[in-house]
């Protein structure tokens, strides 16, 4: 026998495979025919809306003009900040008072509007149509119904909210009913729980974080709703920032708006500690 010990074969590498890129799918005609009506939907509404960048280039000069009678801010304390500070309160009350005073009217409907509380179609279908109705018309319009019947003032401005967040603020807590674990509700039926001792102790428990955390969402909308509603007429800030612009005071526009971001920001800024403090999303 030889003694000469053969060397190792070195294994044989076979060459890696690269994945194949995956093929495009043709396009389909319902897609095609999806793809032009979204194309011919946003010509139509560029060619209506007058939409036309270069007509806000030529507008240069009036936004300069702007900018020159707003720069710098109006301070006077006793003619618009002090004023400014006391409308932003009134602003804040507004939609204060119409988030919580629409919350028990949406938290009814919403019971009444979601399939696992609801005690049949008849009024799911009922309570769903008062929410779409109240969700449908802007607060703006409620304001100007509401300033027709009480006249000029906050007062109109916080009915607008309480109808209008009563219809939003209800679609929302029942879609959150909807989409919880049903177990714990059918195990109290099963009991002989009526409907409502197990919308009580099953339902509403489980949506209580959510609930607590769309109304502070709906709370921050409706203080910034309240901004726009003081424009027709409701009171608040609004109206101070109205007159400013018919009266072309725009340096005072700029200090109230200057306002309204401070307030924007502190109740966003609480909101935000509220959730957190409650486990809310």
């Amino acid at each position: 026998m030889s003694g000469v010990t053969g060397a190792a074969v070195p294994p044989v590498e076979r060459p890696v495979e690269r994945p194949r890129p995956p093929r495009r799918r043709p396009l389909t005609p319902a897609a095609a025919a999806v793809t032009a009506v979204v194309v011919l939907a946003h010509v139509l509404a560029w060619q209506g809306t007058e939409f036309s960048p270069a007509a806000l280039v030529r507008g240069w000069r009036g936004m300069a003009d702007f900018a020159a009678q707003a720069l710098p801010p109006d301070l006077s304390w006793d003619g618009v900040l002090l004023p400014g500070l006391r409308a932003a309160l009134v602003t804040l009350g507004i939609g204060l008072l119409g988030t919580t005073f629409s919350a028990p009217f949406a938290l009814v409907l919403a019971l009444l509007a979601a399939r696992v509380t609801a005690p049949n179609r008849w009024v799911y279908q009922a309570a769903r149509s008062v929410l779409s109705f109240l969700r449908a018309v802007p607060d703006v319009v409620f304001a100007l119904v509401f300033v027709t019947a009480v006249g000029l003032g906050p007062f109109a401005g916080v009915l607008a909210l309480i109808f209008h967040n009563t219809g939003v603020m209800g679609k929302l807590w029942a879609e959150a009913m909807e989409e919880i674990d049903l177990g714990p509700r059918d195990a109290l039926r099963v009991g002989g729980a009526s409907g409502a001792q197990a919308a009580a102790h099953a339902v509403l428990p489980a949506v209580v974080p959510q609930f607590v955390g769309l109304l502070l969402y709906r709370f921050d909308v409706n203080v910034r709703s309240s901004l726009v509603l003081g424009l027709v007429g409701a009171g608040g800030i609004g109206f101070l920032v109205n007159q400013s612009i018919k009266l072309f005071r725009f340096d005072e526009l700029v200090t109230h708006l200057a306002v309204v971001l401070v307030l924007v920001v502190a109740v966003d800024q609480l909101s935000a500690y509220v959730r957190r403090r409650v486990g809310a999303p």
